[in-house]
């Protein structure tokens, strides 16, 4: 894989582990399984990934499996769109698709949990509950977790031969495009209700790795169901028709979390490839997440920041999070890690900050991403929390460059530096060339460029708050981001211990950061 010097280490035999060409995607260790993809495409907002989703979903011949959080049968896939005659809402498209083709089967796994969420919206309970007693279409609802714990996947595999994943629900709010217009007409509720601008990612590839991906979608649905699905018996390639591949013949990594729960073991991959990914990062490590509440993954950027010549660290996280409980936990916990990060920053290379569009409105960050450098690109449904790390089911896709991979290298930073245009109103030349000027800095390139002081998108701070007596009592509580079932601990895995030890399980406060007992 992609070999970088060494840095911020005087000792030979750290510096060899950390940078040394060894891949970070390993199988059992930072991913489930790793695949050939014929193409990967990373799909930014959720107006393309409706779009093309639909694309896929009406030329299925014999299966669509979606696998999520939550789905909303109201919601319009394409709104806006007059060019077709076919059916646009969600729900209708699942009807027209069976009615059109006998050899279809449509079967959707939600959290159970999401039901009542359904209900109380607005969903109509027959329309549901027809599907759960359907021979075509068939719902069901995913309560193998711990108390509490939810299915937070997002999987959609056509035919086992192109899959979606990331963090990007098909319910309502998401749609968005990266324009994130303020009063956009096709961001609407079903009540037609204006939604607030969202940012949000997914991923979409064809080849081995979507029949793996399928593979995993009915590994998940037999837990939850019982039922065991055969998979899909081979078809034609399918691939969205006006979807540019950034990547063409290439491996990837497909990473779960899954906690303990009755006689399956708990699945950290994530967790592993996520402070891999911190502990190996060179230059510059460029992130996206709807939370900042992991302390044990804040302590690792900690220690990198302490470096003398250690990384950048960019956070792009909503100003706030959403909901009364969520605001007192998540963004209580947030606060205090950053006070954590930023009292190792002694070389000022960290930055958090959250978008805003032209009139100032904040945009909500949803997407899941983290880039390292030239080297990988992890993307999925996976947040700098708790529960993603071994609490709820998670699933996420790591793009590795191989070994003298400078076209995977180039495309990869290309993908960075295109999130970067569009937070900050620019196009992604104008990035790459300030970044040349800066030496590659993306702190220094977002400085300046960034003005939404002037009436146009940028970047703001995420200002620290401060903490109240009820907010210091929940913050970093198991209350609504437990980080493992009841009774579990933590353990370090071996794959981290040998290769980034040193360099990630130090101590920043008075909480230890791993029980390393195997």
């Amino acid at each position: 894989m992609t070999c970088f010097p060494a840095k911020g280490t005087s000792d030979p035999a750290e510096a060899k582990a950390l940078f040394a060409p060894e891949s970070l995607v390993v199988e059992n260790e930072t991913c489930w399984r790793i695949a050939h993809a014929d193409r990967f495409s990373v799909i930014v907002d959720a107006a393309d990934f409706f779009r093309h989703a639909k694309d896929m979903m009406m030329q299925a011949r014999r299966s669509i499996l979606l696998i999520g959080w939550d789905f909303d049968t109201r919601i319009r896939l394409v709104p806006g769109d007059d060019t077709t005659r076919a059916p646009d809402k969600l729900g209708r498209v699942f009807e027209h698709l069976v009615r059109k083709n006998p050899d279809l089967q449509i079967r959707i796994l939600k959290w159970d949990v999401g039901l009542v969420h359904s209900i109380t919206r607005g969903e109509t309970p027959l329309h549901m509950l027809r599907w759960m007693f359907s021979k075509r279409i068939h719902l069901k609802l995913d309560r193998a977790h711990p108390p509490l714990a939810a299915h937070h996947m997002k999987l959609l595999v056509i035919d086992d031969t192109v899959a979606f994943c990331g963090g990007i629900d098909m319910t309502v709010g998401r749609w968005d495009t990266r324009e994130h217009r303020e009063d956009d007409p096709n961001r609407l509720s079903p009540y037609g209700r204006a939604e607030p601008p969202w940012h949000d990612a997914t991923s979409c590839f064809s080849g081995p790795a979507a029949k793996a991906l399928g593979d995993l979608a009915r590994e998940r649905w037999q837990m939850a169901t019982g039922e065991t699905l055969e998979p899909v018996p081979p078809a034609d390639a399918l691939w969205p028709k006006d979807l540019p591949a950034d990547f063409n013949g290439i491996d990837i990594g497909i990473a779960r979390t899954a906690p303990e729960y009755e006689d399956h073991r708990e699945v950290v991959e994530i967790e592993t490839a996520t402070l891999a990914i911190i502990a190996a990062t060179r230059r510059t490590l460029y992130i996206e997440s709807q939370y900042f509440a992991s302390r044990r993954i804040a302590e690792a950027m900690a220690k990198r920041l302490e470096e003398p010549d250690g990384p950048e660290i960019v956070i792009i996280n909503p100003k706030g999070a959403s909901g009364w409980l969520e605001e007192k936990t998540m963004d209580t916990a947030r606060a205090r890690l950053i006070k954590l990060v930023k009292a190792a920053d002694r070389h000022d290379r960290f930055r958090m900050f959250y978008p805003v569009n032209e009139a100032g409105t904040e945009i909500y960050v949803h997407a899941k991403i983290m880039i390292a450098d030239d080297r990988i690109l992890k993307l999925g449904s996976a947040n700098l929390n708790n529960r993603s790390m071994g609490y709820d089911t998670e699933c996420d896709i790591l793009v590795e460059a191989p070994e003298n991979g400078a076209e995977v290298s180039r495309t990869i930073l290309s993908r960075r530096n295109d999130l970067l245009a569009e937070h900050l109103g620019e196009t992604e030349e104008t990035v790459e060339a300030t970044l040349e000027r800066h030496g590659g800095s993306v702190v220094k390139t977002i400085e300046t460029l960034n003005a939404p002081a002037q009436g146009r998108r940028g970047l703001l701070v995420v200002e620290e708050r401060e903490m109240g007596i009820d907010d210091e009592w929940v913050a970093e509580s198991d209350l609504v981001d437990p980080e493992r079932p009841s009774g579990l601990r933590y353990r370090t895995s071996a794959f981290l211990r040998n290769r980034f030890g040193r360099r990630l399980f130090g101590r920043h406060s008075e909480k230890p950061i791993a029980d390393t007992k195997d």
